[in-house]
Formats: C-alpha cells, structure tokens, sequence
C-alpha cells in the first residue's frame, strides 16, 4: 500500500517538476521564439497538442489553416517553426543549407540507419553515392519491363472483372495502387515480384529474429508503423519512454505490435535475396547496387545497414507512389474534362491495340506530366513538414534570424497553397504546369522534398505512374462508383487516402475527338 502511495507521488511530483521546467523555459525564451503565434495555448510549452493533433488526422490542413489566417510563421511547439513563406523552402531544404535533419530521424533509427534517416551530412553523401547508381535514370529504363509486367497483370486482373464487353463492375482502385507498387519495387530492388497484383491480396512472409517465419499483411503491419510514429515520434526527449508508456493503451499496443512484424518483411525479403547472390546468381536490382559499384568493386557494407536501406526502398519506394496513383485518379474522375484532354493525348500517342503504355512514348508528353504534377501539387503524399535543425550559429529563415538548434520545416500541402504561386490552389489545374510558366513553378513544388535531402527516387515513381495511368486511360472507360464520392484523408507519416470505389469498363474502341483542345 505505500509502495504504491510513494509510487503516484512520485509520478505527481515528477510531472509538476517536468511541466514547471517547460514553463520556466517557455518564459525564460532563450532562442526568442515566443515571438512566433503558438499552434495552440500550450505548444509553446510542450509538444502534447501536436501530438494529439496527429493522433486526429489532418495535421498539415490545420497548420495550413492557422497560416492562412495571416501567420506566416506558426510555433508548432516548443523548440519548433512552421514557416508558410516560399523563401522559406530554399533556406530550409536548399542544396547550399547549413540545417540539417533534427531529432525526428535520429530518434527512430535502428540500429544502422538508412538513407532517409541518416542526419550526418558526409554520413548521408556517402550512402547518397553508393545508392545513385541503382536509382539512375539510366537503369530505370533498363528496368522498365519490370514495371510494364506490373501493368499487364493488374490489367488482367481487371480484365477478369469485366471480361463482356460492356461489363461495368465496382472496384476499390486505391488497394490495387499499393499491390502495383509492392510488386513493382520488389522486382526492381530485389527481383522477386511479391506476388500481390495476381493473388489480389497482401499476405507475406516475415522472419523474426529467432530465424521463425509468420504471414501477415503487408500494407497493415507497414501502415501501423507510419501510425504509431506520426503521434509518438514528436516527443523526441522521451522517445522510447513515450513508446512504453503509449503500450498500456490496446490500440497503440497492437499498433506496436504489428510494427514488430513490419521489421521482419524486409529482414526476410533481404535474406532470401542474399542467398540468391551467394549461389552466384547474377541479377540486375537495386540489391545488386548495395553489393558492388559498376566496376564490380565490393561496397563491403554491414548486413545492418542493407537490411535497412532495403526496409526503406520497400516503405517509400511503395507507399507515397501507391497514393499518388489513387489520388490521380481521383482528380480525373472530379474533373471530367481533364481526363478527356489526357485521354485524346494517350490516344494520339498509343495504337489503338497497345495493352501497356511504353515510357518511351508517354514520358514526355506535357499533360500527362502536368496531370501527375498538379495532383502532387494538391495532395502530396507526404504532406507533413520535414523537419530540420538550424546550424549552431543560426540561420536566416524567410528573412527571419532563427537561434541555432531550432526545429524549422515546410509542409508541402501549406507551400503548395500559396495563392501568389498557385492561383486558386484548390482548383485542379494541369495547365498551370505546361510552358515556360510551369518551369518556373519548380522551385516551389516539394512533393519530393529538395535539395541534397530530395526524393532518390522521384524518377521511377514518375515512370511508374506514367505508364500505369496512361494504360489505364487507354484500356478504360472510369468513374466514380457514387456521384459526388470524396475519399477521408488521414495523415500519418504519409497522407493517405480511404478507399476509391469506381466503375471500371473496357472501351469499345478508342476515339479521338479532334475538336477537344
């Protein structure tokens, strides 16, 4: 009984001292962030409200919001800065920046870290060159085929569904997305195809570190990761002791839980790719890369640290991709009119009997470009801000001297909405993209982050979605399964989308209309 007693003072007293600590430095303001509006009435204090904000949902949207309401500059919590200024993003992300990434990657780094969590500046060269070759656009090329036999087995899985002609069936488009991606980047990484698009589910295998193997699914083990560290990651002092504690709750619990099997998918994809290059067997993959450069020198990597940049490729080489491809089509079927347009583009550009869309033909053509862009533009898939750090010595944000070791980012749904940039922001407006107007846009399109820290592989998602929705629009006739459907969105480390029921039939035979302009 008095352990017990001396138990909750403990917890009492350590939280009035932890609470009153945060106060006195919120008063006390060494970096002179008070200046800055607060997100809320305590976030300048603590980094709860964020934190329950991510719980929520839509985090970006109400930081968004807050800007809107004439705060360029946001204080999401007590050591960090949302800045809605597009001179901001340069000074963030930049090539020439001095900050660097803070304590929400190094936080939840296993035990080697991979490309996207690196911190270290020469740390993160080092790895950005080993991996430049497998992810050049040379080599994606090379490895198209691997994405037009993803496109002719979703196109035949689709096929089934409405084998009469005419046939009009229902189908959830946005799970077929992440089957399409799941395949197609195991295949290029690891040259072995996951098998989703034909099985028409998820299930996989994982190992666990004993060496025993379990089947679970893939997209709910992978999304219960994204989940659990887009609330918990936040709280960067208290990290681990956040996770420990966030386990007494049963929704957190088993969200902790399938992370765990999360960890052992790539552990076994990687495995048994490993034993495919013991036996000799010579495969061109991203694998293949981490193994030796193109003058067949070894790397001489740690198993760690390929496990770990294989866990990477297989999380954001599927999932932002996968929303991409579903939120396209979203926009088409919202916007009828623009899907006419592409359609008579692809339609010009294809034979009438070509089943899958090859990139040489459809990679340069400006509305399909434009239409990917413009639904990057209004629903990145990684909307959150990514956080950086500011030097030792400070840095310069937006005009605005900001103290050494402060947390500074720029979410892409805010600097997406820039009314000057992005007239009526909301509108789904291809054309902004086309001509010398749209290359001037890019300084200020982050879908991809920028700078030395950008997306690596930007160029297979794009050769992925082109070709996928170019046959798509090709071979079918679309749209929404109920009039007026708006998918949820809710945002975790990625902001996905819910499901996407459309109709889906086969087109007679392909029409051009040559008064569509």
């Amino acid at each position: 009984m008095y352990g017990l007693l001396l138990g909750v003072c403990v917890l009492i007293t350590t939280f009035i001292f932890t609470v009153g600590r945060w106060t006195f430095d919120y008063f006390r303001d060494p970096k002179g962030l008070r200046r800055y509006p607060n997100m809320s009435a305590f976030s300048g204090i603590s980094s709860v409200p964020y934190m329950i904000l991510s719980y929520n949902g839509f985090r970006s949207k109400h930081v968004y919001d807050l800007h809107t309401s004439g705060k360029p500059v946001v204080r999401t919590g007590p050591n960090s800065l949302s800045f809605s200024d597009a001179r901001a993003i340069k000074d963030v992300y930049g090539h020439a920046t001095k900050c660097i990434k803070d304590d929400f990657y190094a936080i939840q780094k296993g035990t080697h870290t991979h490309l996207a969590d690196v911190v270290d500046k020469k740390e993160h060269a080092r790895k950005r060159k080993v991996l430049s070759s497998a992810y050049a656009l040379k080599n994606l090329e090379e490895w198209e085929f691997k994405v037009a036999d993803k496109v002719e087995r979703m196109i035949a899985q689709f096929d089934k569904r409405v084998s009469e002609p005419g046939k009009e069936v229902v189908i959830d488009y946005r799970p077929w997305t992440n089957y399409f991606t799941l395949d197609a980047i195991s295949d290029i990484g690891l040259s072995s195809p996951l098998g989703f698009l034909d099985q028409g589910d998820d299930i996989t295998t994982g190992v666990r570190l004993d060496g025993s193997t379990y089947q679970c699914h893939f997209r709910e083990c992978l999304y219960a990761n994204s989940r659990a560290t887009s609330v918990w990651a936040y709280c960067y002092d208290y990290y681990k002791e956040a996770i420990q504690f966030s386990k007494l709750s049963p929704y957190f619990n088993r969200l902790w839980k399938l992370n765990d099997n999360w960890d052992g998918i790539p552990r076994y994809l990687a495995a048994q790719r490993l034993k495919r290059y013991q036996a000799g067997e010579k495969l061109d993959d991203f694998f293949e890369a981490l193994m030796h450069d193109t003058k067949m020198v070894d790397h001489n990597l740690e198993w760690g640290e390929v496990v770990a940049e294989i866990n990477i490729m297989m999380n954001a080489g599927s999932t932002t991709t996968a929303i991409s491809m579903a939120n396209v089509m979203y926009q088409l079927l919202k916007n009828p009119q623009c899907m006419q347009k592409l359609r008579q583009e692809i339609d010009e550009t294809l034979d009438d009997d070509e089943e899958i869309a090859p990139y040489e033909k459809v990679r340069y053509l400006p509305y399909l470009k434009a239409v990917l862009d413009e639904s990057l533009r209004i629903f990145p898939p990684t909307s959150q801000s990514l956080t950086r750090e500011t030097p030792r010595e400070g840095s310069e944000i937006a005009g605005k001297y900001i103290a050494g070791g402060t947390t500074v980012s720029v979410s892409s749904y805010v600097a997406h909405r820039d009314p000057v940039l992005f007239p009526e922001p909301e509108k789904f407006t291809p054309e902004r993209w086309l001509g010398e107007s749209g290359k001037d846009l890019g300084p200020y399109f982050i879908a991809f982050s920028a700078g030395a820290r950008g997306c690596i592989g930007r160029n297979i998602a794009y050769l992925e979605q082109a070709v996928l929705l170019a046959s798509m629009v090709h071979r079918y006739d679309f749209g929404f399964a109920t009039p007026g459907f708006e998918p949820g969105r809710y945002e975790w480390q990625n902001l996905h989308l819910t499901e996407l029921p459309v109709k889906i039939r086969r087109r007679q035979r392909t029409v051009v209309d040559s008064n569509v302009v």
